[in-house]
Protein backbone atom coordinates (compact mmCIF):
# COMPACT_ATOMS: atom_id res chain seq x y z
CA UNK A 1 0.00 0.00 0.00
CA UNK A 2 1.27 3.53 -0.93
CA UNK A 3 1.19 6.51 1.75
CA UNK A 4 -1.43 8.14 -0.23
CA UNK A 5 -3.48 5.10 -0.09
CA UNK A 6 -3.00 5.06 3.95
CA UNK A 7 -3.72 8.24 4.25
CA UNK A 8 -7.23 7.77 2.50
CA UNK A 9 -7.97 4.71 4.42
CA UNK A 10 -6.73 6.19 7.96
CA UNK A 11 -9.33 7.86 10.77
CA UNK A 12 -7.41 10.12 12.43
CA UNK A 13 -10.49 10.76 14.65
CA UNK A 14 -10.57 7.07 15.74
CA UNK A 15 -8.70 5.13 18.67
CA UNK A 16 -4.88 5.04 18.54
CA UNK A 17 -3.75 1.71 17.05
CA UNK A 18 -0.96 0.56 19.00
CA UNK A 19 0.09 -1.73 16.63
CA UNK A 20 0.58 1.04 14.18
CA UNK A 21 3.75 3.71 14.51
CA UNK A 22 4.00 6.23 16.76
CA UNK A 23 0.80 8.29 17.43
CA UNK A 24 -1.00 4.96 15.93
CA UNK A 25 0.41 6.74 12.74
CA UNK A 26 0.44 3.81 9.62
CA UNK A 27 2.98 5.04 8.16
CA UNK A 28 7.03 3.06 7.76
CA UNK A 29 10.20 5.28 9.18
CA UNK A 30 10.16 5.66 5.32
CA UNK A 31 7.26 7.52 4.75
CA UNK A 32 7.16 9.71 7.57
CA UNK A 33 8.68 13.33 7.00
CA UNK A 34 10.05 13.50 10.80
CA UNK A 35 12.27 10.50 12.14
CA UNK A 36 12.67 10.31 15.91
CA UNK A 37 15.99 9.18 17.13
CA UNK A 38 15.81 7.49 20.73
CA UNK A 39 18.86 7.17 22.83
CA UNK A 40 18.32 5.18 26.22
CA UNK A 41 21.31 6.70 28.35
CA UNK A 42 21.71 8.30 31.63
CA UNK A 43 25.00 6.87 32.95
CA UNK A 44 25.76 10.26 34.78
CA UNK A 45 22.41 11.74 35.96
CA UNK A 46 23.62 13.04 39.81
CA UNK A 47 20.29 13.48 41.66
CA UNK A 48 17.81 10.58 40.41
CA UNK A 49 17.52 8.76 37.60
CA UNK A 50 14.53 6.83 35.17
CA UNK A 51 15.05 9.17 31.97
CA UNK A 52 16.88 6.15 30.39
CA UNK A 53 13.33 4.72 30.00
CA UNK A 54 12.17 7.98 28.53
CA UNK A 55 11.95 6.84 25.19
CA UNK A 56 10.02 4.02 25.54
CA UNK A 57 7.63 5.67 27.80
CA UNK A 58 6.46 8.93 25.50
CA UNK A 59 6.14 6.25 22.61
CA UNK A 60 3.59 4.14 24.83
CA UNK A 61 1.87 7.67 25.76
CA UNK A 62 1.89 8.60 22.36
CA UNK A 63 -0.93 6.59 21.22
CA UNK A 64 -3.47 8.84 23.45
CA UNK A 65 -2.82 12.05 21.51
CA UNK A 66 -5.01 13.18 19.51
CA UNK A 67 -3.78 14.45 16.19
CA UNK A 68 -5.62 17.81 15.23
CA UNK A 69 -3.43 20.59 15.23
CA UNK A 70 -4.49 23.88 15.38
CA UNK A 71 -1.70 25.26 13.70
CA UNK A 72 -0.97 23.13 10.77
CA UNK A 73 -4.10 21.27 8.70
CA UNK A 74 -3.68 17.66 8.50
CA UNK A 75 -0.51 17.93 10.11
CA UNK A 76 -0.52 13.88 10.82
CA UNK A 77 -0.02 12.82 7.38
CA UNK A 78 3.34 14.08 6.77
CA UNK A 79 4.30 10.95 9.49
CA UNK A 80 6.25 11.25 12.53
CA UNK A 81 8.04 7.84 13.71
CA UNK A 82 10.44 6.69 15.93
CA UNK A 83 14.32 4.46 15.02
CA UNK A 84 14.47 1.25 16.87
CA UNK A 85 15.38 1.60 20.69
CA UNK A 86 18.85 0.36 20.70
CA UNK A 87 18.88 -2.30 23.17
CA UNK A 88 22.44 -2.70 23.32
CA UNK A 89 22.73 1.07 24.10
CA UNK A 90 20.11 0.79 26.72
CA UNK A 91 22.54 -2.23 28.32
CA UNK A 92 25.69 -0.06 28.14
CA UNK A 93 23.61 2.51 29.78
CA UNK A 94 22.87 0.54 32.57
CA UNK A 95 26.77 -0.91 33.19
CA UNK A 96 28.48 2.35 32.95
CA UNK A 97 25.34 4.17 35.16
CA UNK A 98 26.38 1.44 37.81
CA UNK A 99 29.66 2.63 37.85
CA UNK A 100 29.16 6.06 37.89
CA UNK A 101 26.70 5.71 41.06
CA UNK A 102 29.43 4.09 42.60
CA UNK A 103 31.95 7.33 42.60
CA UNK A 104 29.53 10.09 43.11
CA UNK A 105 28.18 8.78 46.05
CA UNK A 106 32.15 8.07 47.17
CA UNK A 107 32.14 11.73 46.12
CA UNK A 108 29.09 12.96 48.00
CA UNK A 109 30.84 12.12 51.63
CA UNK A 110 34.15 13.54 50.96
CA UNK A 111 35.92 10.47 49.70
CA UNK A 112 39.08 10.74 47.26
CA UNK A 113 38.22 9.07 43.92
CA UNK A 114 40.37 11.13 41.73
CA UNK A 115 42.84 8.36 40.58
CA UNK A 116 39.52 5.92 39.89
CA UNK A 117 40.39 4.35 36.43
CA UNK A 118 36.46 4.05 36.66
CA UNK A 119 36.22 8.22 35.00
CA UNK A 120 38.24 7.11 31.83
CA UNK A 121 36.13 3.80 31.25
CA UNK A 122 32.92 6.32 31.56
CA UNK A 123 34.26 8.89 29.38
CA UNK A 124 35.25 6.39 26.75
CA UNK A 125 31.63 4.76 26.53
CA UNK A 126 29.79 8.15 26.43
CA UNK A 127 31.99 9.52 23.48
CA UNK A 128 31.00 5.96 22.18
CA UNK A 129 27.26 6.63 22.59
CA UNK A 130 27.96 10.00 21.28
CA UNK A 131 29.52 8.25 17.95
CA UNK A 132 26.70 6.42 17.28
CA UNK A 133 23.97 9.41 17.88
CA UNK A 134 25.78 11.32 15.34
CA UNK A 135 25.80 8.73 12.35
CA UNK A 136 22.27 8.17 13.40
CA UNK A 137 21.63 11.49 12.67
CA UNK A 138 23.91 12.10 9.77
CA UNK A 139 21.57 8.70 8.24
CA UNK A 140 18.37 10.77 8.36
CA UNK A 141 19.61 14.20 7.67
CA UNK A 142 21.04 12.60 4.33
CA UNK A 143 17.40 11.69 3.65
CA UNK A 144 16.31 15.15 4.13
CA UNK A 145 14.29 13.96 7.03
CA UNK A 146 13.29 16.14 9.71
CA UNK A 147 15.43 14.81 12.70
CA UNK A 148 14.99 14.93 16.30
CA UNK A 149 16.20 13.33 19.03
CA UNK A 150 14.38 11.67 22.69
CA UNK A 151 16.62 11.06 25.91
CA UNK A 152 17.76 10.02 28.04
CA UNK A 153 19.45 12.63 29.76
CA UNK A 154 20.51 15.75 28.57
CA UNK A 155 24.13 14.44 27.50
CA UNK A 156 22.20 12.47 24.53
CA UNK A 157 21.91 15.44 21.93
CA UNK A 158 25.79 15.94 21.70
CA UNK A 159 26.41 13.82 18.54
CA UNK A 160 23.29 15.13 16.92
CA UNK A 161 24.87 18.73 17.58
CA UNK A 162 27.85 17.35 15.91
CA UNK A 163 25.74 16.21 12.95
CA UNK A 164 24.03 19.27 12.77
CA UNK A 165 27.88 21.00 12.43
CA UNK A 166 28.76 18.53 9.78
CA UNK A 167 25.83 18.84 7.37
CA UNK A 168 24.53 22.17 7.97
CA UNK A 169 27.58 24.26 9.04
CA UNK A 170 26.64 27.14 11.81
CA UNK A 171 23.65 27.35 13.65
CA UNK A 172 22.54 28.88 17.51
CA UNK A 173 21.21 27.14 19.91
CA UNK A 174 17.98 27.59 21.49
CA UNK A 175 18.29 25.38 25.03
CA UNK A 176 14.91 25.63 26.82
CA UNK A 177 16.11 24.44 30.29
CA UNK A 178 16.05 25.07 34.14
CA UNK A 179 19.82 24.43 34.60
CA UNK A 180 22.91 26.55 32.91
CA UNK A 181 24.69 22.90 32.06
CA UNK A 182 27.96 24.77 31.42
CA UNK A 183 29.87 22.81 33.95
CA UNK A 184 32.82 21.69 33.02
CA UNK A 185 33.17 17.87 33.11
CA UNK A 186 30.65 18.11 36.28
CA UNK A 187 31.73 15.06 38.93
CA UNK A 188 34.84 14.27 36.98
CA UNK A 189 32.25 13.19 34.06
CA UNK A 190 33.66 14.53 30.58
CA UNK A 191 30.33 14.61 28.97
CA UNK A 192 27.90 14.69 31.94
CA UNK A 193 24.54 15.84 31.40
CA UNK A 194 25.23 19.16 33.81
CA UNK A 195 28.45 19.57 30.83
CA UNK A 196 26.40 19.68 27.54
CA UNK A 197 26.08 22.92 26.45
CA UNK A 198 29.83 23.52 27.79
CA UNK A 199 30.76 20.66 24.81
CA UNK A 200 28.41 22.01 22.78
CA UNK A 201 30.36 25.55 22.30
CA UNK A 202 33.36 23.21 21.79
CA UNK A 203 32.04 23.18 17.94
CA UNK A 204 32.73 25.98 16.52
CA UNK A 205 29.77 25.68 13.68
CA UNK A 206 27.83 26.58 16.96
CA UNK A 207 27.76 30.46 16.49
CA UNK A 208 25.36 30.84 19.66
CA UNK A 209 23.72 29.81 22.83
CA UNK A 210 20.68 31.23 23.78
CA UNK A 211 19.40 30.00 27.21
CA UNK A 212 15.98 30.18 28.36
CA UNK A 213 14.32 29.55 31.57
CA UNK A 214 17.96 29.39 33.70
CA UNK A 215 17.04 29.15 37.33
CA UNK A 216 19.59 26.49 39.03
CA UNK A 217 23.48 27.44 38.45
CA UNK A 218 26.66 28.12 39.95
CA UNK A 219 29.13 30.77 39.82
CA UNK A 220 31.40 28.97 37.79
CA UNK A 221 28.51 28.97 34.70
CA UNK A 222 27.37 32.68 35.52
CA UNK A 223 31.06 33.27 34.55
CA UNK A 224 31.44 31.73 31.48
CA UNK A 225 27.87 33.41 30.15
CA UNK A 226 29.25 37.00 31.16
CA UNK A 227 32.70 35.99 29.86
CA UNK A 228 31.46 34.81 26.28
CA UNK A 229 31.40 38.15 23.95
CA UNK A 230 27.84 37.57 23.39
CA UNK A 231 28.07 33.82 22.68
CA UNK A 232 25.76 33.03 25.42
CA UNK A 233 22.94 35.32 25.66
CA UNK A 234 20.99 33.75 29.03
CA UNK A 235 17.60 34.75 29.83
CA UNK A 236 17.47 33.52 33.65
CA UNK A 237 13.78 32.54 34.82
CA UNK A 238 14.07 35.04 37.94
CA UNK A 239 14.37 37.74 35.40
CA UNK A 240 11.31 36.81 32.99
CA UNK A 241 9.29 36.51 36.32
CA UNK A 242 10.17 40.17 37.68
CA UNK A 243 9.74 41.58 33.74
CA UNK A 244 6.17 39.81 33.51
CA UNK A 245 5.42 41.24 37.28
CA UNK A 246 6.31 44.66 36.03
CA UNK A 247 4.02 44.57 32.89
CA UNK A 248 6.19 43.20 29.84
CA UNK A 249 3.86 40.30 28.36
CA UNK A 250 5.44 36.98 27.00
CA UNK A 251 4.51 38.03 23.68
CA UNK A 252 7.22 40.81 24.33
CA UNK A 253 10.01 38.95 25.84
CA UNK A 254 9.49 35.94 22.97
CA UNK A 255 10.37 38.94 20.44
CA UNK A 256 13.42 39.70 22.64
CA UNK A 257 14.52 36.41 22.67
CA UNK A 258 13.97 35.86 19.32
CA UNK A 259 15.90 38.70 18.51
CA UNK A 260 19.06 36.86 19.67
CA UNK A 261 18.73 33.98 17.64
CA UNK A 262 20.43 33.58 14.53
CA UNK A 263 18.62 32.21 11.31
CA UNK A 264 18.97 28.34 11.92
CA UNK A 265 18.26 26.96 15.23
CA UNK A 266 18.55 23.79 16.68
CA UNK A 267 15.78 23.81 19.87
CA UNK A 268 17.28 21.06 22.83
CA UNK A 269 14.22 21.16 25.42
CA UNK A 270 14.66 19.80 28.97
CA UNK A 271 11.49 18.75 30.05
CA UNK A 272 12.86 20.25 33.77
CA UNK A 273 12.28 23.49 31.81
CA UNK A 274 8.30 22.94 32.96
CA UNK A 275 6.66 23.99 35.95
CA UNK A 276 7.58 20.85 38.15
CA UNK A 277 4.18 19.87 38.13
CA UNK A 278 4.08 19.37 34.99
CA UNK A 279 7.56 16.75 35.20
CA UNK A 280 7.54 15.81 38.93
CA UNK A 281 9.41 12.53 38.07
CA UNK A 282 12.43 14.69 36.10
CA UNK A 283 16.08 14.07 37.18
CA UNK A 284 16.38 17.33 38.78
CA UNK A 285 12.80 19.10 39.17
CA UNK A 286 13.24 22.99 40.07
CA UNK A 287 10.66 24.88 41.68
CA UNK A 288 9.27 27.73 39.13
CA UNK A 289 9.58 27.01 35.43
CA UNK A 290 7.16 27.32 32.21
CA UNK A 291 3.38 26.49 31.58
CA UNK A 292 3.58 23.98 28.10
CA UNK A 293 1.72 26.78 26.21
CA UNK A 294 4.39 29.14 26.72
CA UNK A 295 6.55 26.98 25.52
CA UNK A 296 5.21 25.93 21.91
CA UNK A 297 3.59 30.09 21.88
CA UNK A 298 7.67 30.65 21.89
CA UNK A 299 8.28 28.53 18.80
CA UNK A 300 5.46 29.18 16.98
CA UNK A 301 6.03 32.76 17.03
CA UNK A 302 9.78 31.99 16.09
CA UNK A 303 8.58 29.95 13.27
CA UNK A 304 6.26 33.22 12.18
CA UNK A 305 9.67 34.96 12.08
CA UNK A 306 10.77 33.11 9.28
CA UNK A 307 13.72 31.10 11.08
CA UNK A 308 14.86 27.89 10.30
CA UNK A 309 14.65 24.73 13.56
CA UNK A 310 16.81 22.38 11.62
CA UNK A 311 16.32 19.89 14.51
CA UNK A 312 15.31 19.54 18.07
CA UNK A 313 15.55 17.09 21.30
CA UNK A 314 13.11 16.60 24.27
CA UNK A 315 14.89 15.10 27.21
CA UNK A 316 15.55 14.10 30.63
CA UNK A 317 11.55 12.68 30.86
CA UNK A 318 11.12 10.03 33.80
CA UNK A 319 8.74 8.09 33.89
CA UNK A 320 6.61 7.34 37.22
CA UNK A 321 6.66 4.48 39.17
CA UNK A 322 2.68 4.56 39.19
CA UNK A 323 1.56 6.97 36.18
CA UNK A 324 2.41 8.42 32.63
CA UNK A 325 1.88 11.77 33.84
CA UNK A 326 5.09 12.90 32.11
CA UNK A 327 5.39 10.90 29.52
CA UNK A 328 2.15 12.09 28.38
CA UNK A 329 2.87 16.03 28.79
CA UNK A 330 5.91 15.33 26.75
CA UNK A 331 4.25 13.48 23.87
CA UNK A 332 1.39 16.02 23.69
CA UNK A 333 4.12 18.59 23.51
CA UNK A 334 6.64 16.30 21.33
CA UNK A 335 3.76 16.39 18.50
CA UNK A 336 3.28 19.83 18.48
CA UNK A 337 6.74 21.08 18.45
CA UNK A 338 7.70 18.15 15.34
CA UNK A 339 5.11 19.94 13.16
CA UNK A 340 5.99 23.40 14.04
CA UNK A 341 9.53 22.55 12.98
CA UNK A 342 8.27 20.59 10.16
CA UNK A 343 6.64 23.97 8.95
CA UNK A 344 9.89 25.91 9.77
CA UNK A 345 11.64 24.03 7.50
CA UNK A 346 8.61 24.57 4.40
CA UNK A 347 7.27 21.18 4.83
Amino acid sequence: MTKQEKIDNFDPNSVGDTTAGMFGLPFTLDECETVLIPVPWEVTVSYSGGTIDGPEAIYEASFQVDLYDPNKKDAWKLGIGMDEINDDLYEQSEKYREMAEFLIDEMAIGEDVSDKDDFDKINAACAEMNAWVKERCLHFLKQNKTVGLIGGDHSTPLGMMHALAEHHGNFGILQLDAHADLRVAYEGFEFSHASIMYNALKTKEVEKLVQVGIRDFCEEEVNIINESKGRVVTFFDRDLKHESYNGETWAQTCKRIIHELPQNIYLSFDIDALDPKLCPNTGTPVAGGFEAEQILFLIEQIVKSGKRIIAFDINEVAPGEEDEWDANVAARLLYRIANLVMTSQGK
